[in-house]
């Protein structure tokens, strides 16, 4: 089982906390979660979790601010929404049309990475700086980014939201080039193994491990700059920051 890597806490107090962050929600923000009746250990986890985060959510005017929905890939309906997204793995939970994700369970740390992404998407702040931005908004090439995670590793949310953030301007300025992905290295081992991860958050551009750490904004717009140029050359991954061993 997988519950040996994460704990889940949906206590009393775990809710009361979320319900005090999400009070400050301004516009609304939508998930769609992506799950499977069997053969998926963290799917029932992963609904609980997301579900906890709609149900705590504030209402403005009559309407909740956080809108949850779930798609199971047993259901036919919901082939489309995966064909859409290009969702091949369970769990995944997306936002803005999946240019933003995880692929696997956002649990243990990553709740915070997951809780701040939604806040800054209702608030429509990023947090990038301005130059940053403008970069994002003018880049050519298609650019995928692999966050390589664990729910034990304090420092992965700050690279996952980092990265998610990228896609996020990308997305909001008109130019969804950027698809930002978090993985979950022991739901995925064979995408963690395919990148030699020893160390996390280890972050991968475009098929090629750049990072190990969290990198600084204006190191990792470069590297995402090079991707989309097609100009992405690395001779070994840059040690960036703080990360922590497997």
């Amino acid at each position: 089982m997988h519950r040996r890597f994460y704990e889940l806490d949906l206590s009393d107090e775990f809710r009361r906390e979320l319900r005090e962050t999400l009070a400050e929600m301004i516009h609304p923000v939508e998930a769609n979660v992506f799950l499977a009746r069997s053969g998926c250990d963290t799917c029932s986890d992963t609904l609980a979790l997301m579900k906890a985060i709609e149900e705590e959510a504030p209402v403005k005017e009559g309407r909740k601010l956080f809108k949850l929905n779930v798609y199971w890939r047993e259901d036919p309906s919901a082939a489309e929404a995966f064909k859409r997204e290009k969702v091949d793995r369970v769990p995944t939970v997306s936002f803005i049309d999946g240019y933003a994700r995880w692929t696997g369970i956002p649990a243990g740390e990553e709740i915070r990475a997951l809780v701040e992404v939604i806040m800054r998407i209702s608030e429509r702040e990023s947090g990038l700086e301005e130059t940053t931005k403008q970069e994002l908004r003018k880049l050519k090439g298609k650019v995928h980014v692999e966050v390589i995670v664990t729910p034990s590793c304090p420092y992965c949310p700050y690279a996952v939201l980092l990265s998610h953030m990228f896609a996020y301007e990308a997305y909001v300025g008109g130019n969804p080039v950027i698809i930002s992905e978090a993985v979950e290295a022991y739901e995925n081992t064979d995408i963690a193994d395919k990148y030699g991860v020893m160390s996390v958050p280890s972050i991968a551009i475009n098929g090629q491990l750049v990072f190990v750490g969290v990198p600084y904004e204006e190191d990792f717009i470069n590297y995402v700059k090079a991707a989309a140029e097609g100009k992405l050359k690395i001779r070994g991954p840059i040690e960036a920051g703080e990360a922590e061993g497997l």
